[in-house]
């Protein structure tokens, strides 16, 4: 974070995982996983969702990990179906070094970076953002804290909006 992040109020968070989680106990064994930092619980969604390419089950159920007392609901589903069907991508997208032009294969360690602004708190509400290789902007994703557990919890995913599709699928590329 540099000096003029500092004055502004930005702060960023860059997460380091050495492997990615394959089901709902690999995720809980991993020190992210207490889910007191709300940009590491942020890294953990983009690290579960990765699984969603091989297996969608393990996927929603390490996501319904991260939604803590608000599971998934059916419009959740279909909503991660509409966004990644077809698209499997995509999480992989926010992990450094993952670019259309190598089919977002990141190399471990998978590091993501998450950053905050001035107004991304508002009481227990924060919304975070994700910088994908694919779009120029970064991507929103929605968290709420748990005051009794002072644990973070995932509430929206929109950081899954499209983004550039790989240079091999790329018909103008």
């Amino acid at each position: 974070m540099g000096f003029l992040d500092f004055l502004n109020g930005n702060k960023s968070k860059t997460i380091t995982f050495t492997t990615l989680p394959k089901n709902i106990e690999e995720l809980k064994a991993m020190p992210q996983a207490a889910l007191t930092d709300e940009y590491e619980a942020a890294a953990l969604v983009v690290a579960a969702l990765c699984r969603y390419e091989e297996n969608i089950e393990d996927s929603l159920e390490m996501i319904n990990f991260l939604k803590g007392p608000s599971p998934l609901s059916t419009m959740d589903v279909q909503f991660l179906r509409d966004r990644l069907g077809g698209k499997t991508y995509k999480p992989r997208s926010f992990f450094a070094g993952a670019t259309p032009q190598n089919g977002y294969q990141p190399s471990a360690p998978f590091t993501v970076t998450v950053t905050s602004n001035p107004h991304s708190y508002v009481e227990t509400l924060a919304t975070l953002y994700i910088q994908s290789g694919g779009a120029d902007s970064p991507r929103p994703i929605s968290l709420r804290k748990k005051p009794s557990t002072g644990q973070w919890f995932v509430t929206q995913f929109g950081f899954l909006a499209d983004i550039r599709v790989p240079a091999s699928e790329d018909p103008w590329a």
